[in-house]
């Protein structure tokens, strides 16, 4: 064992903290863990092991600044003092009082830095439920407890940082690689994975090997158990562009299917709320939204689409030219998005010459405002959603609990109301086949820009089904990895339902919102200044935070990453 120092009997030593006067020519450092042995007559041999959080130092004997001056020159006497902060994160036994002043120190390693970290605690009936979360700074592998993270004990993680430095999304990729090939996750061949993608398109070759991978960084994975090679299984889905039915994107198409839904399906899941992602601005038309969504379910009811059939409207506002589409008198089919926005202005507010009224099984007695305000929405929405959810061909959107294991989703290019849309009517449709017990094993929902989806200080059809999530999805089996770059703009409860969290590079504001108390001032300060690739991680079973490096993605995070595989085999894929 190497001894460090002893523990200082000038400044107050307590159960929880200490002060360590460092050895000449010793070294200990930030995050570095250490042991004391305090021997008690009654009690034996105690332990206290703590986490370096300060270290500082010093001249001793000096009066004035300019002293350094005249110290350095060797023209006054001064002792040259090298101090370290220690919080201490565990004693065995646990006996709660001081170690005594000059009590030796010693860097803990191997076992004792694995009862530092309550490694030892991470297990249950079936073996270690150690998940690899990166490297400490002395360069050993770091664990969290997969319990507090799948489910068992707790759930879901939070990471916050600036975009494009904190590497949220590289992180979130190296946890969800870590879950998916961790020896601790038993039953991770069962997990599924909807991976949004919300900027450019980096998440495009999550199976693609990365060719700026250097050796040194395959030793890593190694090192932590995981293989140094991209996701296995990956399906890759995009929306269409507005015209034809194309994958709306540029850097690659081949494995890229085009998902969309159909206007039965759209009606039959109760999906129209999500085309109001701010519903609560407007006095009322909340409760007009849910009257039409049900109104909308019982047409469909029976209906296989992908065009909805209805039987009392020969064309309308904005809708068809009278007889187009029809089969027989007063029948018509909606084709397109606009045709159902068409025939709902027709049945809210009456005809188009403005004589009669709407249905009111329809307008649930809403004054004539309110209902003109939706249909102005709803209008609104033709452009940016149209080609989402369409009456032309049968609808196929995302369905991340059927084959492959990773779904990776495209809504870089998307309007953000047509965001909204695809992120609200997922996560309602995983969420509602995990309630109705559709499927078993683990689902892992990876989400950035979180503050968008589920803002602090609005209401918001997405935002209840995240809450939900946040709430009772680990019970069922339903795993948030949400990401954003201020957490303070997040709705509180999702983010404190979150039991890892997970912090990298921060502005200097933002540092100091009361989201981020559960790290000690200077892990706060640390947080200013961390580079990418590095991270702080807090879990419930740890008093202090981690400091953590992560090895370079395995997978390409751009097209010009991507190693090109020229054997024989995926050549013969190619060609056939």
């Amino acid at each position: 064992m190497k001894r460090v120092g002893v523990v200082l009997g000038s400044r107050e030593a307590t159960p929880l903290e200490f002060w360590v006067g460092v050895e000449e020519e010793a070294l200990l450092r930030l995050d570095d863990l250490v042991v004391v042995r305090a021997p008690h007559p009654r009690l034996g041999e105690v332990r206290f092991f703590g986490a370096v959080d300060h270290v500082a130092k010093l001249h001793e004997g000096q009066s004035f600044d300019t002293d350094t001056f005249l110290a350095a020159q060797g023209k006054i006497p001064y002792s040259l003092a090298y101090v370290a902060h220690v919080s201490v994160t565990r004693i065995l036994p646990e006996e709660y009082f001081p170690p005594d002043p000059g009590s030796e120190v010693f860097l803990a390693e191997e076992e004792e830095m694995e009862l530092a970290l309550y490694y030892d605690a991470m297990k249950n009936q079936r073996g270690s439920t150690k998940l690899p979360v990166g490297l400490l700074q002395n360069g050993a592998v770091a664990y969290a407890n997969l319990e507090f993270l799948n489910g068992v004990k707790g759930g879901h993680v939070n990471i916050s940082g600036i975009s494009g430095v904190a590497a949220k999304t590289s992180y979130a990729t190296f946890l969800l690689k870590s879950l998916l090939e961790s020896r601790a996750a038993e039953d991770a061949h069962q997990a599924k994975v909807l991976l949004f993608n919300v900027k450019g398109e980096d998440l495009f070759f999550l199976d693609k090997p990365n060719l700026r991978l250097k050796e040194e960084d395959r030793d890593l994975y190694r090192k932590m158990g995981l293989s140094p090679e991209p996701f296995r299984s990956v399906a890759f889905l995009a929306p269409p562009k507005k015209e034809g039915f194309l994958p709306d994107i540029d850097t690659r198409l081949e494995g890229v299917s085009v998902y969309h839904w159909d206007l039965v399906q759209f009606c039959q899941r109760g999906l129209l709320p999500f085309l109001f992602a701010d519903r609560g601005a407007m006095t009322n038309l909340g409760f007009l939204i849910l009257q039409v969504t049900e109104r909308l379910r019982r047409l469909a009811e029976g209906q296989r689409g992908p065009h909805l059939v209805v039987e009392d409207w020969k064309g309308g506002p904005g809708g068809m030219e009278d007889g187009q589409g029809f089969e027989g008198l007063g029948q018509g089919r909606l084709k397109t998005f606009q045709d159902l926005v068409g025939y709902l202005e027709y049945k809210l507010l009456g005809p188009e010459d403005g004589e009669g009224e709407g249905d009111r099984r329809w307008t649930a007695r809403q004054a004539r405002a309110t209902l003109e305000a939706f249909v102005r929405r709803l209008r609104s929405s033709v452009e940016n959603v149209a080609h989402l959810i369409r009456g032309d061909r049968k609808g196929n959107p995302p369905d991340p609990l059927q084959g492959a294991q990773v779904h990776v989703v495209d809504l870089a290019k998307l309007h953000p109301q047509a965001q909204m849309f695809v992120v609200g009517a997922l996560l309602k449709e995983v969420f509602e086949k995990k309630e109705r017990g559709a499927y078993r094993g683990r689902v892992y929902i990876v989400l950035d820009e979180l503050n968008k989806y589920a803002p602090r200080d609005e209401e918001s059809p997405i935002k209840d089904v995240l809450l939900d999530i946040a709430e009772r999805g680990r019970s069922l089996g339903v795993i948030l990895i949400g990401a954003q770059q201020t957490a303070s703009e997040v709705e509180r409860r999702v983010v404190a339902n979150a039991a890892i969290r997970v912090v990298g590079r921060l502005d200097a504001a933002e540092a100091e919102r009361p989201e981020y108390r559960f790290l000690p001032t200077s892990f706060r300060q640390r947080a200013l200044i961390l580079p990418q690739g590095a991270v702080i991680l807090h879990q419930p079973e740890l008093p202090v935070p981690l400091f953590l490096r992560f090895p370079f993605p395995a997978w390409a995070t751009k097209k010009e990453e991507v190693l090109e595989d020229n054997s024989a085999e995926a050549l013969r894929r190619e060609l056939f």
